[in-house]
């Protein structure tokens, strides 16, 4: 896929007009995202978010070069080197899953440029390490998802649970923490199975399930891929409460789940139910910023948690780039050490997923009210109050 760059006849016109041959010390921005492959469903719309994203800040102008990964650990990795080497990007952003975030920290850190995933995992950066430095993301830890989820099992009576995941870093990640989290909620796991993304069938591992007889089963995967357990559940007969992750939450896991997920319970960020949300919800503002501007361009309906993801990486860059522009100029490795101590320094700036603020241990920053409990009801998401 050839590289999107944006208002090069804008930055030539300047050029000329400075009658010079000096470059310009604009900021540009390397993306790489999974708009095709499993994960599509989540790159998509995190894709179009970058076209809602600032093309100014602070008075410089912004180029964004946006790389599909084809959700493909190499190719990410391969994405993230062109960007640095060949386009010399201030910031990267990206990738939209775990296991190529994961593989691009090893890049950035050599080349000392700032990165912001879009990914869940708190691997991408904890534990806080010399490469991690660099690391920054946007979606919510699975630690906190885990808890809301482990709290909501334990209201409604849930003793025992089975465990479904995607055999990656998603998944054994989401399971490590869930049973931290079970454990103190005194939820027994009766059945611990993975799967792979592109699988078509998950019939033996279904069936260990059900002979288990769990009173709720949790499926750690994402986009539409995660419908696929919940769905062979169904078709067996397990009428038990099913639990997914926030990495569902998309229009395209309705349409592809139907029937079948009807009923199910997962954590989200606030802006998936932006609408529904109490007046005075610290988020409600924020997100429903997000949702506005993207439903402006896409219709009604098409908002999803991801592109917000992508959003919330935009917020945190436009809001450290003036720190950073106060210390070195675009283009140069002063400015991405000054822009990844600029985002380090962070604090109180709302996104449509949460209140972001940033330390040296924590390069995530949000805490409990970017997370809210939904039902899938009639095809839609249903916030539980």
């Amino acid at each position: 896929m050839k590289p999107q760059r944006f208002f090069p006849c804008i930055a030539l016109a300047l050029a000329a007009a400075l009658g010079c041959g000096q470059t310009l010390a604009d900021i540009h921005v390397g993306v790489t995202l999974s708009a095709t492959g499993p994960a599509a469903s989540l790159g998509i719309p995190e894709k179009n978010t970058v076209a809602l994203m600032p093309r100014s800040i602070a008075g410089e102008k912004v180029h964004y070069i946006v790389l599909d990964d084809a959700s493909d650990t190499t190719t990410a990795v391969n994405n993230t080197r062109k960007l640095i080497s060949e386009s010399k990007v201030d910031i990267i952003l990206g990738s939209s899953i775990t296991p190529n975030s994961l593989a691009m920290i090893d890049v950035v850190a050599e080349a000392r440029t700032p990165m912001i995933s879009m990914a869940a995992s708190a691997r991408i950066v904890e534990p806080m390490d010399p490469k991690r430095k660099w690391v920054f993301k946007t979606p919510q830890n699975d630690i906190m998802m885990s808890l809301a989820i482990a709290e909501h099992m334990a209201d409604a009576g849930i003793k025992t649970v089975a465990f479904i995941g995607f055999a990656d870093a998603y998944g054994e990640g989401w399971y490590q923490e869930f049973g931290k989290v079970a454990a103190i909620k005194n939820l027994h796991i009766v059945a611990n199975e993975r799967y792979v993304r592109t699988d078509t069938s998950v019939t033996g591992q279904t069936l260990k399930i059900i002979l288990a007889k769990p009173d709720a089963v949790l499926i750690a995967g994402s986009g539409t891929p995660a419908a696929l357990p919940q769905k062979a559940l169904r078709e067996r007969g397990y009428t038990g409460r099913i639990y997914q992750t926030h990495g569902v939450a998309n229009a395209d896991f309705l349409r592809v789940g139907g029937k079948d997920v009807e009923g199910s319970f997962l954590p989200a960020g606030p802006v998936l139910v932006a609408a529904q949300l109490p007046a005075s919800h610290p988020v409600k503002k924020s997100a429903s910023a997000y949702v506005a501007a993207y439903e402006a361009v896409h219709g009604a309906g098409s908002v999803s948690t991801f592109g917000a993801h992508s959003w919330d990486a935009g917020v945190l860059l436009a809001a450290a780039v003036p720190a950073a522009l106060g210390k070195a100029r675009p283009g140069s490795v002063e400015f991405r050490m000054a822009l990844r101590d600029a985002l380090e320094q962070l604090r109180e700036v709302p996104g449509a997923h949460g209140i972001f603020s940033m330390s040296e241990t924590d390069h995530l920053g949000l805490d409990q009210r970017a997370r809210v409990m939904v039902k899938i009801e009639n095809g839609a998401w249903k916030y539980q109050p």
